[in-house]
């Protein structure tokens, strides 16, 4: 991909360092924005696992802890 680097009313393309350099934070973003969702799918399975076991509703559970 090509990217364009803007430094005050110049741009330019980007040099080959600098597109690695944002292809690898664009991967470290996606990489982390895709765990939280996985963290985020985890938690809620558990806690759906959890209400199951006790047979609670997601409201009765919220009344017990306030």
């Amino acid at each position: 991909m090509t990217y364009k680097i803007q430094i005050d009313d110049l741009v330019r393309d980007a040099t080959a360092d600098e597109t690695a350099a944002l292809d690898a934070q664009k991967a470290e973003a996606e990489a982390k924005a895709n765990a939280d969702a996985d963290a985020q799918t985890a938690k809620d399975a558990a806690r759906q696992s959890v209400l199951d076991k006790l047979n609670l509703t997601q409201d009765e559970a919220q009344a017990l802890l306030g």
